[in-house]
């Protein structure tokens, strides 16, 4: 009888478990909330692309000449992503100027998908506000020029028009969705251990951002947002690190 109820127990435990864990199943490409670009033969920061939060893409075309060049940024604020054609290279960051990157010789076109983290409001440095990249970028100490930089509308984008595809294999930022059911509405936390950097929705409604930098791994979902039934979740992801699913936690999750 005890080993009966041990194995029943154990079947439980597993059910519950597996119920936890939320497989995506759609894709949705970043193009579609892309702004209006603008050419320059130098960067700019994001202010004076009239962006003063959220995300730009700088991108131009770079030769590769041996299989492990080097970036050096001069100012990058605060974090941007590092792609070579739709390949992630890594990330640069203010106290992180500096990427080998890995890939045979040829010509790619180098992305750089920037977000602005937050504004000094306080202290001496609040004359010193620039966002985004801006100075020089070399490659192996040339001097990168002629960029493309381009507004993503992340956060000002209605995701409900959205238009999401199976989810595929896909190596660059974009969306993702999945659906879940809820039985009973409450407070839990959205756990993205794994992830890198990006924004959350559910049922519409914006959640939150996060970054595997930080020290707290998730982030809330209120009850009220939540709905008996079938419930939507979309996942903007910066830092493409290839994870295909997230879990529900009923405790905030830390590193």
């Amino acid at each position: 009888m005890k080993l009966l109820l041990t194995i029943k127990f154990l079947l439980i435990t597993v059910c519950v478990s597996f119920a936890q864990e939320i497989r995506l199943t759609e894709f949705a490409d970043l193009k579609q909330i892309y702004g209006k670009p603008l050419s320059s033969d130098d960067l700019l920061p994001m202010n004076e692309l009239g962006v003063d939060f959220g995300y730009v893409l700088y991108e131009s075309e770079v030769l590769i000449a041996s299989e492990e060049s080097v970036l050096k940024v001069e100012n990058i604020r605060d974090f941007a992503a590092v792609y070579l054609d739709n390949e992630l290279q890594g990330a640069i960051a203010d106290n992180h100027k500096q990427l080998r990157l890995k890939s045979m010789p040829g010509k790619y076109r180098l992305r750089l998908y920037v977000e602005n983290i937050g504004r000094i409001t306080y202290g001496p440095e609040i004359l010193d506000n620039l966002k985004g990249v801006f100075g020089e970028i070399q490659l192996n100490e040339e001097i990168i020029k002629h960029w493309t930089l381009t507004e993503l509308k992340v956060k000002s984008f209605d995701i409900k028009h959205l238009k999401f595809s199976d989810i595929g294999q896909h190596t660059t930022p974009g969306f993702y969705k999945a659906t879940f059911l809820t039985r009973r509405p409450r407070d839990k936390y959205l756990d993205l251990s794994g992830w890198g950097m990006g924004e959350a929705w559910i049922n519409g409604n914006y959640l939150g951002s996060f970054w595997e930098q930080e020290n707290q791994q998730s982030i809330l979902i209120p009850a009220a947002l939540l709905r008996k039934g079938m419930n939507e979740i979309v996942v903007f992801e910066l830092k493409n690190n290839q994870q295909k699913s997230f879990k529900f936690s009923d405790v905030p999750v830390f590193k």
